[in-house]
């Protein structure tokens, strides 16, 4: 690994000695006092990171001189922290912890979402048997993440949750359900999303060629413009909205969870929210020695900042969380993944890393083969839950720890072979280690909350702006711009790859 030019207190932190792991754990024989935290139904390793106490105080300095207190508060204080946009990201407020006037609106649009969830479990809209989800980006990931990590406890529909333009994907579900017993929820903050518009008319045509009355009386529009919903078909009554300042990859709090909270029950959806609140209050009034994203934050600052580690591998040992790391995609590489600080001027180094994972013993036998030898350092980061989620011979979860626990140990402690290179293992890997009580909707609540703040913490760090995403648009102004007015005047290669595949 190398260093990046740095300037500042980075260049500082990077001045500090930089031993290999097994000596810091020579020199520092409780690190697991300082570097393991429980909170609530987690519990935090980062003694396998090369974080130190001196280390740590440097970054603490850091965040001093980022303001990092300041910025904390006023982003629980509603205040204008998405400053490119001219907004605040209340998604904590959905969980309760906020300014207090959002938090009441959010109280009150839940009470909506609990009310007409009542409505249709009492009948109002017919039969229900299947739920059909319709949105892209957060409004699909976190639907899908949670309701696949919590159905093993009693889910009461089946559920669809479609982002994918592809007509296949939208096919496949709608071959799997009666669209007369069917529900259909429209995730989009604005209601314009061109994916997600396109894959709810057809899904409309869907139910209309099936013979079904009211087609539109069948859909839950999930939005922060309630005008654009009504204007495409929805009637008030069945519109949930959610608050302009909730972000479309923060927003499984609001409406958008709707499909959860429906499909799980309300009680599950909240403790969801009530385990994410524990988590806000955790971030917003620990010590920060002891402030769980913030010290993760410091670990990641430090291998991609100064380290120069371009990713970050997170591995899920538990079936129930194989989405997390698609989820975490988005909100890391979407929030962090950019290039000027918050008052416009370049940023001095590297900012976000790629962001990438797999599930568990599956990825043991395909990608760890790098992550032990390969000459790409990668952090990684193990979740993992002591209690399983399935019926069958406690030997499978076993197993299933033992080797999460394994493949961290390895790649800390490596193996000297002189005798054969190629089966020499270079060791001093840095790994961390989230161990859940078990996949509960609190905890699941309080992890996903902690990546969240966690995120901003690296934010802050790095003086960039997390709540806007402008990197996503300019790709679809391109392709609207085909659509609307035919191709012309863009390079020769994508001039005939528009030819041969659209003729024109």
């Amino acid at each position: 690994m190398t260093s990046p030019a740095l300037h500042g207190p980075l260049a500082a932190i990077a001045a500090l000695p930089q031993p290999d792991l097994k000596t810091i754990f020579t020199a520092e024989p409780d690190r697991l006092s300082s570097l393991v935290l429980s909170q609530g139904p987690l519990r935090f390793d980062w003694s396998k990171t090369h974080l130190t106490g001196e280390l740590i105080d440097a970054f603490l300095t850091l965040a001093q001189e980022q303001g990092f207190a300041a910025q904390r508060d006023a982003l629980f204080a509603g205040e204008a922290v998405n400053n490119t946009e001219g907004r605040a990201a209340e998604h904590p407020a959905e969980r309760g912890e906020g300014n207090a006037d959002s938090v009441a609106r959010a109280k009150a649009l839940h009470a909506r979402m609990r009310a007409l969830i009542d409505a249709i479990e009492a009948g109002a809209l017919g039969e229900i048997r299947h739920i059909l989800h319709i949105g892209i980006g957060g409004s699909a990931l976190g639907p899908d993440l949670i309701i696949d990590a919590l159905d093993g406890d009693g889910i009461r529909y089946d559920v669809a949750i479609v982002s994918n333009v592809d007509g296949t994907a939208l096919e496949r579900a709608m071959d799997s359900f009666d669209p007369a017993y069917t529900l259909i929820a429209v995730a989009s903050k604005t209601f314009t999303t061109t994916e997600t518009m396109l894959n709810a008319a057809s899904a409309i045509n869907w139910m209309v060629e099936a013979g079904v009355e009211d087609p539109y009386g069948r859909v839950i529009a999930l939005t922060a413009s309630p005008d654009k919903a009504i204007e495409w078909g929805v009637d008030e009554t069945r519109i949930l909205p959610f608050s302009e300042s909730v972000g479309g990859r923060y927003s499984l709090w609001s409406s958008i969870g709707f499909p959860a909270a429906l499909s799980l029950g309300w009680d599950a959806f909240e403790s969801l929210l009530e385990g994410a609140a524990a988590m806000d209050r955790h971030f917003r009034l620990s010590d920060p020695r002891e402030n769980a994203p913030l010290i993760a934050a410091f670990a990641d600052q430090y291998y991609a900042r100064v380290m120069g580690c371009q990713t970050r591998a997170l591995f899920a040992y538990d079936e129930r969380l194989k989405l997390l790391p698609s989820y975490l995609q988005q909100l890391e590489m979407e929030s962090n993944g950019k290039s000027v600080k918050r008052d416009g001027t370049p940023v001095d180094g590297p900012t976000a890393p790629i962001t990438w994972g797999g599930v568990g013993t599956d990825a043991q036998h395909a990608v760890f083969q790098l992550l032990h030898q390969g000459t790409i350092i990668a952090p990684v980061e193990f979740i993992a839950s002591i209690e399983q989620g399935h019926t069958l011979d406690p030997a499978h979860h076993r197993a299933l720890l033992v080797n999460c626990f394994a493949q961290g140990a390895a790649l800390m402690r490596g193996k000297e072979n002189p005798d054969d290179p190629a089966r020499a293992y270079p060791g001093g890997r840095p790994s961390t280690t989230i161990l859940m009580e078990d996949v509960t909707p609190e905890a699941l609540g309080a992890l996903i909350a902690f990546y969240e703040h966690r995120t901003f913490a690296n934010a802050v760090l790095m003086g960039i702006n997390p709540f806007d995403q402008f990197g996503v648009e300019l790709g679809k102004e391109i392709a609207k711009s085909i659509e609307a007015d035919g191709p012309s005047g863009f390079d020769p290669s994508t001039m005939a790859l528009i030819d041969l595949a659209l003729g024109e």
